[in-house]
């Protein structure tokens, strides 16, 4: 599987996962309200390909001022949404590229739907912090996921676009993140997003933000 196709794949199963706007007034925080670093564990709950790589370890990083998250896949690369400015683009370290995302394509990628539904089911505590678990569910792609009251996803499983698995944070770390991480790196090349490429999440809550 070529690099670009795993990080989609990877960004795939964590799509859902990600909390997003819901049409419904009873819904979990839209963005973190303070700027946070979550690193989680993903897994896939389909079988996996004989020969296919494991997904990589995940780190959500959220500027939270500017709306925009950073998405870290060890090893690999990592990915910005910037919802405020309406841009998206994934960074491929080791090629020394960068591609740009449409917005639109970002929004799937990172589970933004405004028509998905919530439903409080409960509360947890993950890695060290309370949270409230709300069922989701939107079309065909529902879960449920454990979402903090100031906007941080911290476990969720479910499926959406033809992709199912689980995350769970294992450290959250509160703190000023560097504006700089969430910029286009100087000197790398840039490409547009190729067709046919399959959808990459977010995110906004694995089942969906």
């Amino acid at each position: 599987m070529k690099r670009p196709q795993l990080i989609a794949s990877a960004l795939a199963v964590a799509a859902p996962i990600l909390a997003g706007a819901a049409a419904a007034q009873d819904r979990p925080p839209l963005f973190p309200t303070r700027d946070v670093s979550v690193a989680y564990r993903v897994t896939e709950t389909q079988a996996r390909p004989a020969g296919q790589p494991a997904l990589p370890g995940m780190t959500l990083s959220w500027l939270a001022a500017a709306q925009t998250m950073r998405v870290d896949l060890a090893g690999m690369g990592w990915m910005v949404a910037d919802h405020r400015a309406q841009r998206g683009f994934m960074v491929m370290e080791q090629m020394r590229m960068v591609m740009n995302i449409p917005m639109d394509q970002v929004a799937k990628h990172t589970g933004m739907s405004p028509t998905a539904r919530f439903r409080r089911t409960g509360s947890a505590t993950v890695a060290g912090h309370g949270c409230t678990v709300w069922n989701f569910e939107d079309g065909n792609d529902r879960g449920t996921a454990c979402i903090t009251t100031d906007g941080v996803m911290l476990r969720a499983q479910g499926s959406a676009q033809g992709q199912s698995g689980s995350m769970e944070a294992t450290q959250v770390t509160y703190g000023a993140q560097d504006p700089a991480r969430f910029q286009v790196p100087a000197g790398y090349q840039t490409m547009q997003m190729p067709q046919g490429m399959p959808n990459i999440p977010g995110l906004s809550g694995a089942p969906r933000r």
